[in-house]
């Protein structure tokens, strides 16, 4: 049984240099960079934001597709920024912007148990442009511009939903035994391959 604290992957990160919409996306840039960190998912009061890294810059998916937020500070609720070594989570409270590191040591015995999950996001047919590409789904007309390109769509099963949000939960263990997630964090973001 493994004693270690989901706590104890968590570092605090310093959020006092955001104090406006330059930056914000100032920090992001710095904290992608230093962690290589290779995309942005954020939720604002006007709806989900999807951005990835790219040599020292930030493509939201608004500059491609305006119908989509923008990035502001006055609107941000929280904003995740992910890649295969770790996750900067930013985060509102009442009175200040919180931040927090998960970093995977490379020492595998210093690591908790994890368990990987791949979560079918929304998106039957997409149109590529400029990195991202614009998921659509059903009849509804629910769409979202992921940071992905080169999905594979099947147009005989338009059910198929190929792209993944790929999520690591961390087990700890309580006095008594019982395990429980005790942290989860945002790995990778993909497409299935046709046939899957």
């Amino acid at each position: 049984m493994n004693k270690l604290n989901c706590n104890t992957l968590c570092q605090p990160v310093l959020t006092n240099a955001i104090t406006d919409d330059v930056t914000l996306q100032t920090w992001l840039i710095e904290q992608a960079s230093k962690y290589r960190l290779q995309y942005l998912l954020a939720y604002a009061t006007d709806g989900v934001i999807w951005g990835y890294f790219n040599d020292g810059k930030l493509s939201i998916a608004h500059g491609t597709f305006p119908q989509f937020p923008k990035l502001c500070l006055s609107t941000l609720q929280q904003c995740r920024i992910f890649g295969i070594d770790g996750e900067v989570l930013l985060w509102r409270t009442k009175q200040e912007w919180k931040a927090r590191l998960i970093y995977d040591s490379p020492n595998k015995t210093q690591q908790l148990e994890t368990i990987t999950e791949d979560q079918v996001l929304w998106g039957t047919q997409g149109k590529v442009k400029d990195g991202f590409t614009l998921l659509s789904d059903g009849q509804q007309g629910l769409c979202h511009a992921v940071p992905l390109t080169g999905i594979q769509f099947d147009t005989q099963k338009k059910l198929r939903r190929p792209v993944r949000l790929k999520v690591r939960h961390y087990i700890e263990y309580d006095n008594d035994g019982l395990a429980r997630i005790g942290l989860s964090r945002l790995v990778d973001l993909f497409a299935e391959t046709k046939g899957k």
